[in-house]
């Protein structure tokens, strides 16, 4: 069996850097490169991509961002005018619910303007710590660690972090990883995780981080 070097978290996030480089960013990071950096429309964004690909779940979140960006717009469309922009991800009505509710809730409760605050994002219906993580560290520069499936698997598959499902990797990684890195993490596990560290026969011939690497799991590669 191969010898397998000391796992060094800084040389891990500088090879994954370089490792993402060729391919597409994490759909939040890239609506936030574009434009789309709101608490507001990151949160929104985010529950529009829950079990959808980042490759209909961005032009999704774009198309209803054309014609409306904020609460106050949001909350004056209609519900099948919702649906209809949102229509290509997963569950589109009751995701149309979800935003219609959470923009009029923004506009009673918070003058318009979605505050940066976990307990008050975490109480909509439908937001877990995934998207709640996410917005509050892309939109609001608080360090917080959002994991995904990619997150969950390839941590784990490191040897990393030892746990059972995401809400446990969490907090596993909230122990042990630098804060330095925390929204870092997301945004180079998605791509690193859909290209590189696949779920079945992950590509470990061509990843930069084998000397390291447990391969914890990995039976085919």
């Amino acid at each position: 069996m191969t010898t397998k070097a000391p796992f060094d978290i800084d040389q891990v996030m500088q090879q994954l850097r370089e490792a993402v480089k060729p391919f597409h960013k994490a759909a939040m990071f890239e609506l936030a490169d574009d434009g789309f950096k709101s608490p507001f429309e990151q949160l929104i964004a985010c529950i529009i991509s829950i079990r959808t690909y980042d490759e209909v779940s961005l032009p999704c979140a774009k198309q209803l961002f054309g014609i409306a960006r904020t609460p106050a717009e949001i909350s004056q469309l209609t519900l099948p005018q919702i649906t209809a922009a949102i229509h290509g991800c997963t569950f589109a009505s009751e995701k149309a619910i979800q935003i219609q509710a959470i923009a009029k809730q923004v506009v009673r409760d918070f003058g318009g303007e979605l505050p940066c605050d976990e307990t008050i994002m975490r109480a909509f219906r439908g937001v877990g710590p995934k998207c709640a993580n996410l917005a509050l560290g892309i939109a609001c520069g608080q360090a917080r660690i959002s994991v995904d499936i990619h997150v969950h698997r390839v941590s784990n598959r490191w040897g990393y972090v030892h746990a059972a499902a995401p809400e446990k990797t969490l907090l596993a990684l909230e122990a042990i990883l630098p804060k330095a890195y925390w929204v870092e993490i997301n945004r180079l596990l998605v791509p690193f995780g859909k290209h590189i560290c696949t779920n079945q026969h992950p590509k470990c011939n061509v990843c930069p981080l084998l000397k390291m690497c447990r391969q914890v799991g990995v039976t085919v590669t």
